[in-house]
């Protein structure tokens, strides 16, 4: 597939630019989707956009030896937000990235200059995960499928700081074995929590912001902490400080979903709880993220390529179409458009009344839906 632009125009008065990097496995798939649905709400909501899809991934380095083509990371760079699929490529058993043996982040694709490289040289401070339950979504325990939560129970967000910690991609021989720094910052730390706040401030519900580390243990960690309660006395009052250790969260947040607002957590952490928190809200298949930054943002479904999946049209969409309403609103937050605001508002909305009705419902979820046949039936809810 090589690089292709669309531009679409409905007579609204701003125009944004999307770049589309469908990746590997289902990434295309449900990519292919989330398009469609941007083109319709583009349509409706009376916005101008412009996507170009840019071919790269692990199948992209089989073939070419790189990782896509010169001048794609400027594209991101220039775009108002990024759509990323999934990477991760298989290739005689094995997970192809990027170039093998080459640390990720320093890769130019990275899974990654996509996922890690985009997060570093963007500046994509604020890794945002929304773990919300819609209406007629089951929980799978075991080989069940079960009603543990009711949705008004589980609305919290996960928000991981992005650029550091243990994530540095460099590792130091040492005596019998090798060692990764864990490298937490003022700069980095301030900023995801000042984040974290704004957000609790912005979603008005619990008025909460809980912080989730291994002080106990960790130094850096502990740094993480003070930091956090710096901010918050200082610049938050109005907010209320929780804590908790991360070992002990990841039963926590399956036990009490309910009593969570907005959770800040350093890198390592935040990418365990984060994942740990789908579980209540249906699965992978349900989970959104937003890499999120003061001037760029690139949003993700979370559950990769899932290469078993892929051209077999059965991957739930459903992450991604909620990924689309968090650019959207995102955009429209960032550019004070309520059209872009409205068509999130609409796009969520019409997502929850589609599971709801849960005629249709993706394999994941114990459907028997395709991805391309949820993409039809949303498509034409909307």
């Amino acid at each position: 597939m090589h690089p292709h632009r669309r531009t679409l125009s409905w007579g609204g008065m701003d125009s944004y630019k999307i770049v589309a990097l469908p990746g590997d496995g289902v990434g295309p798939e449900v990519i292919a989707q989330g398009i469609r649905v941007l083109e319709k709400l583009a349509e409706t909501h009376n916005f101008n956009i412009e996507i170009e899809s840019i071919d790269c991934g692990g199948h992209y380095y089989a073939e070419h030896g790189i990782e896509w083509a010169d001048g794609s990371f400027e594209k991101c760079k220039a775009a108002d937000a990024i759509l990323l699929g999934g990477v991760g490529h298989v290739v005689d058993g094995k997970t192809v990235f990027t170039e093998p043996g080459k640390p990720y982040p320093q890769s130019q694709l990275a899974g990654f200059a996509q996922v890690i490289g985009n997060r570093q040289k963007l500046n994509l401070y604020a890794n945002v995960r929304p773990i919300k339950l819609y209406p007629g979504v089951p929980q799978k325990i075991s080989d069940r499928f079960e009603q543990v939560w009711k949705p008004e129970q589980v609305d919290y967000i996960v928000v991981r700081e992005n650029t550091e910690d243990a994530y540095s991609g460099e590792t130091f021989d040492i005596p019998d074995g090798k060692q990764t720094p864990i490298n937490i910052t003022r700069t980095a730390t301030e900023r995801v929590v000042r984040y974290a706040f704004n957000l609790a401030k912005q979603r008005n519900k619990l008025g909460k912001v809980t912080c989730v580390d291994k002080s106990n243990i960790v130094g850096a960690h502990a740094f993480f902490r003070e930091v956090f309660t710096e901010i918050g006395k200082s610049e938050f009052p109005e907010i209320e400080l929780d804590y908790a250790y991360f070992d002990a969260f990841c039963l926590l947040q399956l036990q009490q979903a309910h009593v969570y607002d907005v959770v800040v957590a350093p890198n390592l952490a935040g990418d365990v709880i984060s994942d740990n928190g789908s579980f209540v809200q249906g699965g992978m298949g349900m989970a959104p993220a937003g890499n999120i930054g003061d001037d760029h943002a690139m949003f993700e479904p979370v559950h990769g390529s899932a290469p078993p999946l892929a051209g077999k049209d059965i991957a739930n969409p459903i992450a991604t179409l909620l990924t689309v309403a968090m650019m959207l609103d995102w955009l429209g937050r960032k550019h004070d458009d309520d059209n872009l605001t409205n068509a999130s508002l609409k796009l969520e909305q019409t997502i929850s009344d589609f599971l709801a009705e849960g005629s249709l419902l993706p394999q994941d979820l114990g459907g028997n839906g395709k991805c391309s046949q949820i993409g039809d039936a949303i498509l034409a809810m909307l």
